[in-house]
């Protein structure tokens, strides 16, 4: 009988701390990476196989092991390369920098160079069962990860070699769909495939999408390894799992939030307006010299975009053009991070610039130099340019990007896992 009342009250107990997991927006289960279920099928679909891995520093579990360490120490798995996209295997080369080939000292691995040309050489594949993909994306069409896991896949189509994606939740969520298509005319590297701005799916629907719609030369035969209790509301703070850097100025769970909101401005030039990189805020601010801080804060916040508050700051660069010199503006609060518009904010914020400091940011790309070549390309699109310099508000060009979206978010659902 007590042990009876015991269990009762045991069970209850269970219950209320349930309960409250769930009013904290806990996940009832813990999210499991790809790479964890993988090393709970005692890596059944690598083993016999030689394997190249394409990862850099955030590609680990939650308890922080690299997959490189955990499939180095895998019974029957022959890891014989690794493949380094933008910024290397370790994350420390700057962006933009080019990745050198290499042996790594830690592993003595060959470690093959996808940047910047991101595509396996046949010479890279050779000999290769299967190449093994487990990268941590922002979720943003401008992250060069997602430019070269499209092009690996060709790569590997071509040369008869399985591609294998260790799948991990999108930082921003599933739900989110922002921007206008990729315009054929202005693929590259940062606006690759036919995808929105921000698109809404994990790196492996996004692979699915990529092979099945054939958008590379050759499709792949395709293995993803799904993740486990993600659901598509999670942004990345509500799946528990750590954080790595995914490069140097993306350093925390949220940043990926910020790097959509000013990334697109960043592309003007450093010289032209500061979004906090070589400060202490990368991508969380927009400021330059001259500008009256509360009134670009009072001009953005009367927009009053939910889920976002924009607080006057004025700061002095570590580094970069603005090196030492006092520049004005806002840093961005996300209060409802699942409700602000990220994409928009940057036009919003181009055009308060313009109306509260006189800053013409395209004609100062101009005048330094600079050009706006790599803002047209990151928009996928010269329209959105155009439209804000033949004096259309941030509003028109936001709500032109509707059809896109919708268009997108039908094409893209038989390609979802969760």
């Amino acid at each position: 009988m007590l042990k009876a009342i015991q269990m009762k009250y045991l069970f209850y107990i269970l219950a209320l701390v349930s309960g409250f997991g769930s009013a904290l927006g806990l996940p009832a289960e813990p999210v499991q990476l790809g790479n964890e279920v993988l090393a709970n099928s005692s890596f059944k679909i690598l083993q016999g196989k030689r394997v190249g891995l394409l990862t850099n520093p955030s590609g680990v579990n939650r308890n922080l092991e690299t997959t490189i360490d955990v499939l180095r120490a895998a019974k029957d798995v022959q890891l014989v390369a690794l493949f380094g996209p933008e910024h290397g295997i370790y994350g420390d080369v700057s962006a933009g920098d080019k990745v050198h080939s290499s042996v790594d000292k830690h592993t003595g691995l060959a470690v093959h160079s996808l940047y910047p040309k991101h595509k396996p050489t046949p010479a890279m594949l050779k000999d290769l069962d299967a190449l093994v993909y487990d990268l941590q994306d922002t979720g943003c069409r401008s992250y060069t990860f997602i430019t070269t896991m499209g092009l690996a896949m060709e790569a590997c189509g071509e040369a008869g070699v399985e591609f294998i994606v260790l799948d991990r939740p999108n930082p921003l969520g599933g739900l989110r769909v922002e921007g206008n298509l990729a315009a054929e005319k202005f693929r590259s590297a940062v606006s690759q495939w036919e995808v929105p701005y921000v698109y809404g799916l994990t790196c492996g629907e996004l692979a699915r999408m990529i092979n099945g719609e054939g958008w590379i030369k050759m499709p792949c035969k395709l293995t993803v390894v799904p993740l486990k209790n993600w659901q598509r509301s999670m942004t990345w703070k509500d799946t528990g799992l750590p954080w790595v850097p995914t490069s140097p100025h993306v350093p925390h769970g949220d940043s990926p939030l910020f790097q959509v909101a000013t990334g697109m401005i960043g592309e003007l030039g450093d010289t032209n307006v500061s979004i906090g990189i070589g400060y202490t805020l990368p991508f969380e601010c927009v400021a330059a010299p001259g500008v009256d801080r509360h009134q670009l804060a009072a001009a953005l916040n009367r927009y009053q975009l939910p889920g976002v508050r924009f607080q006057p700051l004025s700061y002095k660069p570590f580094y970069g053009p603005f090196q030492g010199e006092e520049v004005a503006g806002v840093q961005i609060y996300f209060t409802d991070a699942a409700q602000a518009p990220l994409t928009a904010i940057n036009f919003y914020a181009i055009e308060a610039l313009r109306k509260v400091a006189g800053l013409d940011v395209f004609a100062k790309a101009v005048a330094t130099k600079r050009g706006f070549g790599m803002f047209d390309k990151v928009n996928g699109s010269d329209q959105p340019r155009q439209r804000l310099q033949a004096g259309q508000t941030a509003a028109d060009i936001v709500a032109s990007w509707k059809n896109d979206e919708e268009k997108f978010r039908d094409r893209s659902k038989k390609y979802r896992l969760y």
